[in-house]
Protein backbone atom coordinates (compact mmCIF):
# COMPACT_ATOMS: atom_id res chain seq x y z
CA UNK A 1 0.00 0.00 0.00
CA UNK A 2 1.40 3.40 -0.92
CA UNK A 3 0.61 6.81 0.55
CA UNK A 4 -1.39 7.71 -2.55
CA UNK A 5 -3.55 4.59 -2.17
CA UNK A 6 -4.52 5.15 1.45
CA UNK A 7 -4.75 8.76 2.58
CA UNK A 8 -7.14 10.76 4.74
CA UNK A 9 -8.16 14.35 4.15
CA UNK A 10 -10.00 16.62 6.54
CA UNK A 11 -11.08 20.25 6.36
CA UNK A 12 -13.29 22.43 8.54
CA UNK A 13 -14.50 25.86 7.43
CA UNK A 14 -17.00 27.95 9.43
CA UNK A 15 -18.09 31.52 8.71
CA UNK A 16 -20.27 33.80 10.81
CA UNK A 17 -22.57 35.74 8.48
CA UNK A 18 -24.55 38.94 9.08
CA UNK A 19 -27.80 37.07 8.15
CA UNK A 20 -28.84 33.39 8.04
CA UNK A 21 -28.56 31.45 4.77
CA UNK A 22 -32.14 30.26 4.09
CA UNK A 23 -33.61 27.94 5.11
CA UNK A 24 -31.15 27.83 8.06
CA UNK A 25 -32.17 30.06 10.97
CA UNK A 26 -28.66 30.56 12.42
CA UNK A 27 -25.96 32.94 11.13
CA UNK A 28 -23.32 30.31 10.33
CA UNK A 29 -22.20 28.89 7.02
CA UNK A 30 -20.09 25.76 7.34
CA UNK A 31 -18.37 23.00 5.43
CA UNK A 32 -16.83 20.10 7.34
CA UNK A 33 -15.26 17.36 5.22
CA UNK A 34 -13.60 14.02 5.92
CA UNK A 35 -12.46 11.89 3.01
CA UNK A 36 -10.36 8.87 2.28
CA UNK A 37 -8.72 7.75 -0.95
CA UNK A 38 -10.20 10.66 -2.88
CA UNK A 39 -13.79 9.93 -1.78
CA UNK A 40 -16.09 11.85 0.54
CA UNK A 41 -16.80 9.74 3.64
CA UNK A 42 -18.43 12.40 5.86
CA UNK A 43 -19.49 15.95 5.03
CA UNK A 44 -21.58 18.47 6.94
CA UNK A 45 -22.79 21.61 5.17
CA UNK A 46 -25.68 24.03 4.86
CA UNK A 47 -26.10 25.19 1.31
CA UNK A 48 -28.72 27.74 0.32
CA UNK A 49 -32.06 26.09 -0.39
CA UNK A 50 -31.18 22.79 1.33
CA UNK A 51 -30.37 23.89 4.87
CA UNK A 52 -28.37 21.93 7.41
CA UNK A 53 -27.52 18.38 6.41
CA UNK A 54 -24.76 15.81 6.42
CA UNK A 55 -23.48 13.19 4.01
CA UNK A 56 -22.32 9.80 5.23
CA UNK A 57 -20.76 8.07 2.23
CA UNK A 58 -23.44 8.51 -0.43
CA UNK A 59 -26.37 9.10 1.96
CA UNK A 60 -27.68 12.62 2.64
CA UNK A 61 -29.34 13.13 6.04
CA UNK A 62 -31.00 16.23 7.54
CA UNK A 63 -29.01 17.70 10.43
CA UNK A 64 -30.48 19.59 13.39
CA UNK A 65 -28.00 22.43 14.00
CA UNK A 66 -28.01 23.73 17.60
CA UNK A 67 -24.50 25.19 18.08
CA UNK A 68 -20.98 25.23 16.63
CA UNK A 69 -19.70 23.13 19.54
CA UNK A 70 -22.37 20.48 18.96
CA UNK A 71 -21.69 20.54 15.21
CA UNK A 72 -17.99 19.85 15.77
CA UNK A 73 -18.76 17.15 18.37
CA UNK A 74 -21.18 15.41 16.02
CA UNK A 75 -18.66 15.59 13.18
CA UNK A 76 -15.98 14.00 15.40
CA UNK A 77 -18.36 11.25 16.53
CA UNK A 78 -19.29 10.42 12.94
CA UNK A 79 -15.60 10.21 11.99
CA UNK A 80 -14.92 7.88 14.94
CA UNK A 81 -17.93 5.71 14.08
CA UNK A 82 -17.00 5.54 10.40
CA UNK A 83 -13.35 4.76 11.21
CA UNK A 84 -14.33 1.90 13.51
CA UNK A 85 -16.58 0.23 10.92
Amino acid sequence: MSFQDDYLYRTQVIWELPEPTPPSTHKYKYRLFYGQNGKCRIRYDNERGKGDHKHINSHEIDYNFTSIDKLLDDFEKDIETWSES
